[in-house]
Protein backbone atom coordinates (compact mmCIF):
# COMPACT_ATOMS: atom_id res chain seq x y z
CA UNK A 1 0.00 0.00 0.00
CA UNK A 2 3.02 2.29 -0.17
CA UNK A 3 1.66 4.22 -3.15
CA UNK A 4 -1.94 4.37 -2.03
CA UNK A 5 -4.06 6.87 -0.09
CA UNK A 6 -7.08 7.09 2.20
CA UNK A 7 -10.24 9.00 1.26
CA UNK A 8 -12.24 10.55 4.10
CA UNK A 9 -15.85 11.63 3.59
CA UNK A 10 -16.69 14.33 6.13
CA UNK A 11 -20.42 15.02 5.99
CA UNK A 12 -21.06 18.11 8.11
CA UNK A 13 -24.04 20.23 9.10
CA UNK A 14 -23.57 22.99 6.54
CA UNK A 15 -21.32 21.35 3.96
CA UNK A 16 -19.97 18.06 2.69
CA UNK A 17 -16.27 17.62 2.13
CA UNK A 18 -13.91 14.92 0.97
CA UNK A 19 -10.21 14.81 1.76
CA UNK A 20 -7.46 12.54 0.45
CA UNK A 21 -4.78 11.79 3.05
CA UNK A 22 -1.34 10.26 2.71
CA UNK A 23 0.47 8.08 5.25
CA UNK A 24 1.88 10.97 7.32
CA UNK A 25 -1.63 12.35 7.86
CA UNK A 26 -1.13 15.32 5.55
CA UNK A 27 -3.75 16.43 3.02
CA UNK A 28 -3.17 15.57 -0.64
CA UNK A 29 -6.40 17.09 -2.00
CA UNK A 30 -9.78 18.22 -0.76
CA UNK A 31 -13.14 19.40 -2.02
CA UNK A 32 -16.04 21.02 -0.20
CA UNK A 33 -19.61 21.95 -1.09
CA UNK A 34 -22.26 23.74 0.97
CA UNK A 35 -25.89 22.64 0.79
CA UNK A 36 -29.13 24.41 1.82
CA UNK A 37 -30.33 24.75 5.40
CA UNK A 38 -34.12 24.36 5.66
CA UNK A 39 -35.73 26.33 8.49
CA UNK A 40 -39.49 25.60 8.51
CA UNK A 41 -40.20 27.25 11.88
CA UNK A 42 -38.31 28.76 14.82
CA UNK A 43 -35.98 26.21 16.40
CA UNK A 44 -36.63 23.61 13.67
CA UNK A 45 -33.83 22.69 11.24
CA UNK A 46 -34.02 20.26 8.32
CA UNK A 47 -31.85 19.00 5.44
CA UNK A 48 -32.76 17.40 2.15
CA UNK A 49 -31.10 13.94 2.29
CA UNK A 50 -30.68 14.00 -1.48
CA UNK A 51 -28.73 17.27 -1.19
CA UNK A 52 -26.52 15.62 1.44
CA UNK A 53 -25.90 12.62 -0.83
CA UNK A 54 -25.30 14.59 -4.03
CA UNK A 55 -22.93 17.05 -2.36
CA UNK A 56 -20.97 14.27 -0.67
CA UNK A 57 -20.62 12.23 -3.84
CA UNK A 58 -19.62 15.30 -5.84
CA UNK A 59 -16.88 16.25 -3.39
CA UNK A 60 -15.53 12.68 -3.37
CA UNK A 61 -15.23 12.74 -7.16
CA UNK A 62 -13.71 16.23 -7.12
CA UNK A 63 -11.12 15.34 -4.46
CA UNK A 64 -10.00 12.31 -6.49
CA UNK A 65 -9.83 14.43 -9.64
CA UNK A 66 -7.80 17.14 -7.90
CA UNK A 67 -5.38 14.50 -6.55
CA UNK A 68 -5.21 12.86 -10.02
CA UNK A 69 -6.15 9.54 -8.44
CA UNK A 70 -8.45 6.68 -9.41
CA UNK A 71 -10.39 4.20 -7.26
CA UNK A 72 -7.49 1.72 -7.45
CA UNK A 73 -5.24 4.28 -5.72
CA UNK A 74 -7.48 4.45 -2.62
CA UNK A 75 -6.81 1.83 0.05
CA UNK A 76 -10.03 2.56 1.96
CA UNK A 77 -12.76 5.11 2.66
CA UNK A 78 -13.53 6.45 6.13
CA UNK A 79 -16.81 8.21 6.90
CA UNK A 80 -17.54 10.80 9.56
CA UNK A 81 -20.76 12.71 9.91
CA UNK A 82 -23.02 15.17 11.69
CA UNK A 83 -24.27 12.78 14.29
CA UNK A 84 -27.81 12.92 15.64
CA UNK A 85 -29.35 14.11 12.36
CA UNK A 86 -32.10 11.63 11.51
CA UNK A 87 -32.91 10.18 8.08
CA UNK A 88 -35.76 7.80 7.27
CA UNK A 89 -35.88 6.14 3.84
CA UNK A 90 -37.67 3.39 1.94
CA UNK A 91 -35.87 0.05 1.98
CA UNK A 92 -37.12 -0.86 -1.49
CA UNK A 93 -36.14 2.36 -3.26
CA UNK A 94 -33.62 4.12 -1.02
CA UNK A 95 -35.79 7.23 -1.32
CA UNK A 96 -36.12 9.45 1.80
CA UNK A 97 -39.66 9.67 3.16
CA UNK A 98 -39.12 13.14 4.67
CA UNK A 99 -36.48 15.77 5.12
CA UNK A 100 -33.76 14.85 7.58
CA UNK A 101 -34.31 16.34 11.04
CA UNK A 102 -31.02 18.02 11.97
CA UNK A 103 -29.35 17.56 15.35
CA UNK A 104 -29.92 21.26 16.09
CA UNK A 105 -33.69 20.96 15.69
CA UNK A 106 -35.95 21.37 18.72
CA UNK A 107 -38.98 19.86 16.96
CA UNK A 108 -39.19 16.86 19.30
CA UNK A 109 -39.17 18.88 22.54
CA UNK A 110 -42.80 17.84 23.27
CA UNK A 111 -41.80 14.16 22.99
CA UNK A 112 -39.03 14.77 25.53
CA UNK A 113 -41.38 16.59 27.89
CA UNK A 114 -43.84 13.71 27.69
CA UNK A 115 -41.18 11.13 28.55
CA UNK A 116 -39.83 13.27 31.40
CA UNK A 117 -43.32 13.74 32.83
CA UNK A 118 -43.76 9.96 32.82
CA UNK A 119 -40.58 9.63 34.88
CA UNK A 120 -38.43 7.93 32.25
CA UNK A 121 -35.41 10.28 32.19
CA UNK A 122 -33.37 8.36 34.83
CA UNK A 123 -33.73 5.12 32.82
CA UNK A 124 -32.55 6.78 29.62
CA UNK A 125 -29.63 8.36 31.47
CA UNK A 126 -28.55 5.10 33.04
CA UNK A 127 -28.78 3.04 29.84
CA UNK A 128 -27.58 5.57 27.23
CA UNK A 129 -25.42 8.11 29.09
CA UNK A 130 -27.57 10.84 27.51
CA UNK A 131 -30.25 13.28 28.62
CA UNK A 132 -33.80 13.41 27.33
CA UNK A 133 -33.24 16.29 24.94
CA UNK A 134 -34.47 16.97 21.38
CA UNK A 135 -30.79 16.92 20.33
CA UNK A 136 -30.73 13.13 20.04
CA UNK A 137 -32.05 10.93 17.24
CA UNK A 138 -34.56 8.76 19.13
CA UNK A 139 -37.17 11.43 19.79
CA UNK A 140 -36.75 12.73 16.23
CA UNK A 141 -37.71 9.26 14.94
CA UNK A 142 -40.72 9.27 17.29
CA UNK A 143 -41.80 12.67 15.97
CA UNK A 144 -41.59 11.52 12.34
CA UNK A 145 -43.46 8.27 13.01
CA UNK A 146 -46.21 10.05 14.96
CA UNK A 147 -46.63 13.01 12.59
CA UNK A 148 -46.59 11.18 9.23
CA UNK A 149 -49.77 9.16 8.54
CA UNK A 150 -49.12 5.48 7.92
CA UNK A 151 -45.38 5.70 8.45
CA UNK A 152 -45.20 3.72 11.70
CA UNK A 153 -47.16 0.81 10.21
CA UNK A 154 -44.75 0.72 7.27
CA UNK A 155 -41.78 0.87 9.65
CA UNK A 156 -43.14 -2.08 11.65
CA UNK A 157 -43.30 -4.11 8.42
CA UNK A 158 -39.63 -3.37 7.74
CA UNK A 159 -40.37 -1.09 4.78
CA UNK A 160 -38.80 2.03 6.35
CA UNK A 161 -35.19 2.28 7.52
CA UNK A 162 -33.64 4.69 10.01
CA UNK A 163 -30.11 5.91 9.99
CA UNK A 164 -27.89 8.71 11.11
CA UNK A 165 -26.13 10.27 8.12
CA UNK A 166 -23.29 7.71 8.13
CA UNK A 167 -25.82 4.88 7.70
CA UNK A 168 -27.55 6.68 4.85
CA UNK A 169 -24.25 7.30 3.07
CA UNK A 170 -23.05 3.70 3.50
CA UNK A 171 -26.43 2.46 2.21
CA UNK A 172 -26.11 4.65 -0.89
CA UNK A 173 -22.38 3.98 -1.41
CA UNK A 174 -22.89 0.20 -1.29
CA UNK A 175 -25.92 0.30 -3.58
CA UNK A 176 -28.26 -0.63 -0.72
CA UNK A 177 -26.26 -3.70 0.29
CA UNK A 178 -25.32 -2.61 3.84
CA UNK A 179 -27.47 -1.02 6.55
CA UNK A 180 -24.94 -0.43 9.32
CA UNK A 181 -23.71 2.18 11.78
CA UNK A 182 -20.85 2.24 14.24
CA UNK A 183 -21.02 2.25 18.03
CA UNK A 184 -20.12 5.95 18.31
CA UNK A 185 -23.05 7.07 16.16
CA UNK A 186 -25.38 4.50 17.71
CA UNK A 187 -24.55 5.86 21.17
CA UNK A 188 -26.12 9.21 20.19
CA UNK A 189 -29.59 7.88 19.43
CA UNK A 190 -31.15 7.32 22.90
CA UNK A 191 -31.67 3.74 21.69
CA UNK A 192 -28.33 2.06 22.47
CA UNK A 193 -27.39 0.59 25.83
CA UNK A 194 -23.78 1.82 26.15
CA UNK A 195 -22.97 -0.96 28.64
CA UNK A 196 -23.98 -3.83 26.34
CA UNK A 197 -23.47 -1.90 23.04
CA UNK A 198 -26.80 -3.31 21.81
CA UNK A 199 -30.11 -1.69 20.88
CA UNK A 200 -32.27 -1.62 24.01
CA UNK A 201 -35.75 -3.12 23.59
CA UNK A 202 -37.23 -1.28 26.59
CA UNK A 203 -36.09 2.10 25.27
CA UNK A 204 -37.31 1.24 21.77
CA UNK A 205 -40.74 0.48 23.23
CA UNK A 206 -40.86 3.75 25.20
CA UNK A 207 -40.02 5.71 22.04
CA UNK A 208 -42.26 3.64 19.79
CA UNK A 209 -39.41 2.79 17.42
CA UNK A 210 -39.68 -0.59 15.63
CA UNK A 211 -36.44 -2.60 15.80
CA UNK A 212 -36.85 -3.48 12.09
CA UNK A 213 -35.88 0.11 11.21
CA UNK A 214 -32.49 0.01 12.88
CA UNK A 215 -29.07 -0.54 11.32
CA UNK A 216 -26.63 -3.21 12.48
CA UNK A 217 -24.21 -1.83 15.10
CA UNK A 218 -20.57 -2.45 14.19
CA UNK A 219 -17.11 -1.41 15.45
CA UNK A 220 -15.68 1.93 14.24
CA UNK A 221 -12.82 0.32 12.32
CA UNK A 222 -13.60 -2.62 10.04
CA UNK A 223 -14.50 -3.26 6.41
CA UNK A 224 -18.29 -2.77 6.16
CA UNK A 225 -18.56 -3.25 2.41
CA UNK A 226 -17.40 -1.80 -0.90
CA UNK A 227 -18.56 1.12 -2.97
CA UNK A 228 -20.71 0.39 -5.98
CA UNK A 229 -18.20 0.64 -8.83
CA UNK A 230 -20.48 2.94 -10.83
CA UNK A 231 -20.03 5.73 -8.26
CA UNK A 232 -16.27 6.36 -8.06
CA UNK A 233 -14.99 4.30 -10.96
CA UNK A 234 -14.27 1.14 -9.01
CA UNK A 235 -14.83 -0.76 -5.80
CA UNK A 236 -13.25 0.78 -2.69
CA UNK A 237 -13.51 -0.74 0.82
CA UNK A 238 -15.55 1.34 3.28
CA UNK A 239 -13.59 0.63 6.46
CA UNK A 240 -14.05 3.41 9.02
CA UNK A 241 -17.08 5.09 10.56
CA UNK A 242 -17.41 7.48 13.51
CA UNK A 243 -19.50 10.45 14.51
CA UNK A 244 -17.73 13.71 13.79
CA UNK A 245 -16.71 14.53 17.35
CA UNK A 246 -15.46 11.06 18.17
CA UNK A 247 -13.56 11.06 14.87
CA UNK A 248 -11.95 14.39 15.76
CA UNK A 249 -10.92 13.03 19.17
CA UNK A 250 -9.35 10.05 17.42
CA UNK A 251 -7.69 12.30 14.85
CA UNK A 252 -6.19 14.34 17.69
CA UNK A 253 -4.64 11.12 19.05
CA UNK A 254 -6.45 11.49 22.39
CA UNK A 255 -5.83 7.82 23.10
CA UNK A 256 -4.96 8.10 26.80
CA UNK A 257 -7.53 8.63 29.59
CA UNK A 258 -7.45 12.28 30.65
CA UNK A 259 -6.65 13.67 27.18
CA UNK A 260 -9.17 16.15 25.76
CA UNK A 261 -9.97 18.07 22.57
CA UNK A 262 -12.37 20.81 21.53
CA UNK A 263 -13.73 21.10 17.99
CA UNK A 264 -14.96 24.44 16.68
CA UNK A 265 -17.38 23.61 13.90
CA UNK A 266 -21.03 24.54 13.41
CA UNK A 267 -21.31 23.64 17.06
CA UNK A 268 -18.58 23.28 19.66
CA UNK A 269 -17.77 19.90 21.12
CA UNK A 270 -15.37 19.00 23.89
CA UNK A 271 -14.53 15.35 24.56
CA UNK A 272 -12.46 13.82 27.34
CA UNK A 273 -11.18 10.24 27.10
CA UNK A 274 -12.29 8.38 30.27
CA UNK A 275 -10.98 4.92 29.34
CA UNK A 276 -12.65 1.56 28.78
CA UNK A 277 -15.59 1.92 31.18
CA UNK A 278 -18.53 4.35 30.99
CA UNK A 279 -18.85 6.82 33.84
CA UNK A 280 -21.88 8.93 34.63
CA UNK A 281 -21.51 12.72 34.76
CA UNK A 282 -22.67 14.71 37.76
CA UNK A 283 -22.58 18.00 35.87
CA UNK A 284 -24.90 17.38 32.91
CA UNK A 285 -22.23 16.17 30.52
CA UNK A 286 -22.87 13.17 28.28
CA UNK A 287 -21.23 9.78 28.53
CA UNK A 288 -20.66 8.55 25.01
CA UNK A 289 -18.85 5.81 23.13
CA UNK A 290 -15.67 7.23 21.62
CA UNK A 291 -14.78 4.33 19.33
CA UNK A 292 -14.39 0.59 19.22
CA UNK A 293 -11.41 -1.12 17.60
CA UNK A 294 -10.57 -4.81 17.76
CA UNK A 295 -13.00 -5.48 20.58
CA UNK A 296 -11.67 -2.61 22.71
CA UNK A 297 -14.16 0.17 23.48
CA UNK A 298 -13.15 3.69 24.53
CA UNK A 299 -15.64 5.96 26.31
CA UNK A 300 -15.65 9.76 26.57
CA UNK A 301 -17.33 12.51 28.53
CA UNK A 302 -18.73 15.10 26.15
CA UNK A 303 -20.02 18.62 26.33
CA UNK A 304 -21.98 19.97 23.36
CA UNK A 305 -22.50 23.59 22.35
CA UNK A 306 -25.15 23.88 19.63
CA UNK A 307 -24.10 27.18 18.03
CA UNK A 308 -20.39 27.97 17.67
CA UNK A 309 -19.10 28.57 14.14
CA UNK A 310 -22.73 28.92 13.05
CA UNK A 311 -22.74 32.30 14.82
CA UNK A 312 -20.29 33.50 12.15
CA UNK A 313 -22.70 32.31 9.45
CA UNK A 314 -25.38 34.34 11.21
CA UNK A 315 -23.16 37.44 11.14
CA UNK A 316 -22.71 36.84 7.40
CA UNK A 317 -26.17 35.74 6.29
CA UNK A 318 -28.45 37.10 9.01
CA UNK A 319 -26.93 40.47 9.85
CA UNK A 320 -24.86 41.00 6.70
CA UNK A 321 -21.95 42.54 8.65
CA UNK A 322 -19.37 40.40 6.81
CA UNK A 323 -19.28 39.17 3.22
CA UNK A 324 -17.32 35.99 3.91
CA UNK A 325 -16.77 33.94 7.05
CA UNK A 326 -13.02 34.53 6.88
CA UNK A 327 -13.63 38.27 7.30
CA UNK A 328 -14.80 37.87 10.89
CA UNK A 329 -11.33 37.73 12.46
CA UNK A 330 -10.22 41.09 11.04
CA UNK A 331 -13.53 42.74 11.95
CA UNK A 332 -13.43 41.37 15.51
CA UNK A 333 -9.78 42.39 15.98
CA UNK A 334 -10.47 45.94 14.77
CA UNK A 335 -11.64 46.73 18.33
CA UNK A 336 -9.59 45.92 21.45
CA UNK A 337 -12.55 44.49 23.39
CA UNK A 338 -16.27 43.89 22.93
CA UNK A 339 -16.83 47.03 25.04
CA UNK A 340 -19.21 45.19 27.35
CA UNK A 341 -21.28 43.59 24.60
CA UNK A 342 -22.17 39.91 25.19
CA UNK A 343 -23.74 37.69 22.52
CA UNK A 344 -25.48 34.51 23.66
CA UNK A 345 -26.13 32.53 20.45
CA UNK A 346 -28.89 30.33 21.84
CA UNK A 347 -30.65 30.25 18.48
CA UNK A 348 -31.82 26.66 18.99
CA UNK A 349 -31.66 26.51 22.77
CA UNK A 350 -28.61 25.73 24.90
CA UNK A 351 -26.70 22.48 25.19
CA UNK A 352 -24.36 21.41 27.98
CA UNK A 353 -24.30 22.14 30.83
CA UNK A 354 -27.64 24.02 30.70
CA UNK A 355 -29.78 21.76 28.47
CA UNK A 356 -32.54 24.28 27.88
CA UNK A 357 -34.32 23.85 24.53
CA UNK A 358 -36.36 26.98 25.30
CA UNK A 359 -33.43 29.38 25.72
CA UNK A 360 -33.09 31.87 22.88
CA UNK A 361 -30.33 34.12 21.59
CA UNK A 362 -29.72 37.61 22.93
CA UNK A 363 -27.29 40.52 22.71
CA UNK A 364 -26.59 42.39 25.95
CA UNK A 365 -24.73 45.57 26.71
CA UNK A 366 -25.62 47.59 23.61
CA UNK A 367 -24.94 51.34 23.72
CA UNK A 368 -24.90 54.17 21.17
CA UNK A 369 -21.19 53.47 20.78
CA UNK A 370 -21.70 49.83 19.83
CA UNK A 371 -20.53 48.96 16.31
CA UNK A 372 -20.70 45.88 14.11
CA UNK A 373 -17.12 45.17 15.17
CA UNK A 374 -18.11 44.97 18.86
CA UNK A 375 -20.97 42.57 18.03
CA UNK A 376 -18.64 40.48 15.85
CA UNK A 377 -16.05 40.29 18.61
CA UNK A 378 -18.68 39.31 21.19
CA UNK A 379 -20.06 36.68 18.82
CA UNK A 380 -16.60 35.14 18.33
CA UNK A 381 -15.93 35.27 22.09
CA UNK A 382 -19.19 33.41 22.73
CA UNK A 383 -17.51 30.28 21.35
CA UNK A 384 -14.78 30.56 23.99
CA UNK A 385 -17.20 31.30 26.83
CA UNK A 386 -19.41 28.33 25.96
CA UNK A 387 -16.30 26.14 25.80
CA UNK A 388 -15.32 27.33 29.27
CA UNK A 389 -18.74 26.25 30.54
CA UNK A 390 -17.93 22.78 29.24
CA UNK A 391 -14.40 22.64 30.60
CA UNK A 392 -15.49 23.73 34.08
CA UNK A 393 -18.05 20.88 34.15
CA UNK A 394 -15.43 18.47 32.83
CA UNK A 395 -12.87 19.51 35.43
CA UNK A 396 -15.42 18.90 38.17
CA UNK A 397 -16.50 15.51 36.78
CA UNK A 398 -13.05 14.15 36.03
CA UNK A 399 -11.35 15.65 39.08
CA UNK A 400 -8.47 16.59 36.78
CA UNK A 401 -6.83 20.00 36.25
CA UNK A 402 -6.93 19.68 32.42
CA UNK A 403 -4.26 22.32 31.97
CA UNK A 404 -3.95 21.67 28.22
CA UNK A 405 -6.57 21.46 25.49
CA UNK A 406 -6.10 20.33 21.88
CA UNK A 407 -8.24 22.24 19.39
CA UNK A 408 -9.40 21.74 15.82
CA UNK A 409 -12.17 22.59 13.40
CA UNK A 410 -12.77 25.54 11.11
CA UNK A 411 -12.80 28.31 13.71
CA UNK A 412 -9.57 27.07 15.35
CA UNK A 413 -7.62 28.89 12.62
CA UNK A 414 -8.78 32.18 14.19
CA UNK A 415 -5.74 33.19 16.24
CA UNK A 416 -7.65 35.87 18.15
CA UNK A 417 -10.27 33.34 19.24
CA UNK A 418 -7.64 30.78 20.26
CA UNK A 419 -5.77 33.34 22.37
CA UNK A 420 -9.00 34.44 24.05
CA UNK A 421 -9.84 30.78 24.62
CA UNK A 422 -6.52 30.21 26.40
CA UNK A 423 -7.08 33.40 28.43
CA UNK A 424 -10.60 32.60 29.55
CA UNK A 425 -9.78 28.95 30.33
CA UNK A 426 -6.48 29.76 32.02
CA UNK A 427 -5.10 26.76 30.13
CA UNK A 428 -2.70 26.15 27.26
CA UNK A 429 -4.39 25.65 23.89
CA UNK A 430 -2.57 23.52 21.29
CA UNK A 431 -3.51 23.56 17.61
CA UNK A 432 -2.18 20.83 15.30
CA UNK A 433 -0.83 21.31 11.79
CA UNK A 434 -3.87 19.47 10.38
CA UNK A 435 -6.78 21.43 11.85
CA UNK A 436 -9.47 19.33 10.13
CA UNK A 437 -8.92 16.35 12.42
CA UNK A 438 -12.50 15.11 12.03
CA UNK A 439 -11.78 13.84 8.52
CA UNK A 440 -8.33 12.70 9.62
CA UNK A 441 -9.83 10.57 12.40
CA UNK A 442 -12.14 8.87 9.90
CA UNK A 443 -9.14 8.25 7.66
CA UNK A 444 -7.16 6.72 10.53
CA UNK A 445 -10.03 4.39 11.47
CA UNK A 446 -10.35 3.20 7.87
CA UNK A 447 -6.60 2.87 7.38
CA UNK A 448 -6.16 0.82 10.55
CA UNK A 449 -8.83 -1.62 9.37
CA UNK A 450 -6.96 -2.40 6.14
CA UNK A 451 -3.42 -2.26 7.51
CA UNK A 452 -2.52 1.11 5.99
CA UNK A 453 -1.43 2.20 9.48
CA UNK A 454 -0.17 -0.49 11.82
CA UNK A 455 -1.45 0.58 15.24
CA UNK A 456 -2.34 3.57 17.45
CA UNK A 457 1.30 4.47 18.05
CA UNK A 458 1.76 4.64 14.27
CA UNK A 459 -1.12 7.15 14.17
CA UNK A 460 0.03 9.14 17.21
CA UNK A 461 3.42 9.81 15.61
CA UNK A 462 1.68 11.85 12.90
CA UNK A 463 0.38 14.49 15.34
CA UNK A 464 2.33 17.75 14.85
CA UNK A 465 1.98 21.11 16.63
CA UNK A 466 1.15 24.17 14.56
CA UNK A 467 0.86 26.76 17.33
CA UNK A 468 0.49 26.95 21.09
CA UNK A 469 -1.49 29.66 22.91
CA UNK A 470 -0.73 30.36 26.57
CA UNK A 471 -3.02 32.35 28.92
CA UNK A 472 -2.09 36.02 29.33
CA UNK A 473 -5.22 37.58 30.86
CA UNK A 474 -5.03 38.70 34.52
CA UNK A 475 -7.13 36.56 36.87
CA UNK A 476 -9.41 39.42 37.99
CA UNK A 477 -10.21 40.36 34.40
CA UNK A 478 -10.92 36.73 33.51
CA UNK A 479 -13.25 36.34 36.48
CA UNK A 480 -15.10 39.56 35.65
CA UNK A 481 -15.59 38.55 31.99
CA UNK A 482 -16.86 35.12 32.90
CA UNK A 483 -19.24 36.42 35.59
CA UNK A 484 -20.76 38.77 32.99
CA UNK A 485 -21.18 35.85 30.59
CA UNK A 486 -22.89 33.72 33.24
CA UNK A 487 -25.33 36.52 34.01
CA UNK A 488 -26.15 36.86 30.30
CA UNK A 489 -26.79 33.11 30.07
CA UNK A 490 -29.10 33.25 33.08
CA UNK A 491 -31.27 35.87 31.36
CA UNK A 492 -31.77 33.79 28.19
CA UNK A 493 -32.99 30.61 29.93
CA UNK A 494 -36.61 29.53 29.34
CA UNK A 495 -37.32 32.47 27.03
CA UNK A 496 -39.51 30.54 24.55
CA UNK A 497 -41.06 28.09 27.01
CA UNK A 498 -44.82 27.77 26.42
CA UNK A 499 -47.15 28.74 29.27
Amino acid sequence: MTNRYILALDQGTTSSRSIVFRRDGRVVASAQQEFPQILPSPGHVEHDPEAIWQSQLATAKNALTEAKLAAKDIAAIGITNQRETTVLWEKATGKPVANAIVWQSRISAPVCERLKAAGHEPLFGERTGLLLDPYFSGTKITHLLESTPGLKARAEKGEILFGTVDSFLIWRLTGGKRHVTDVSNASRTLLLNIHTLQWDDELLKLLGVPRAMLPEVRPSSEVYGETDESLLGGKIPIAGDAGDQQAATFGQACFDPGSAKNTYGTGCFMLLNIGDKPRASKHKLLTTVGWQIGGQTTYCLEGAVFIAGAVVQWLRDGLGVIKSSIDVENLARSVPTSDGVVVVPAFVGLGAPHWDPYARGAIFGLTRGTTAAHIARAAVESMAFQSKDLLEAMRADANLPLAMLKVDGGASVNNGLMQFQADILNATVRRPVVAETTALGAAYLAGLAVGYWKDLSDVARNWALDREFKPQMPADQRDECYAQWQEAIRRTLGWAKPD
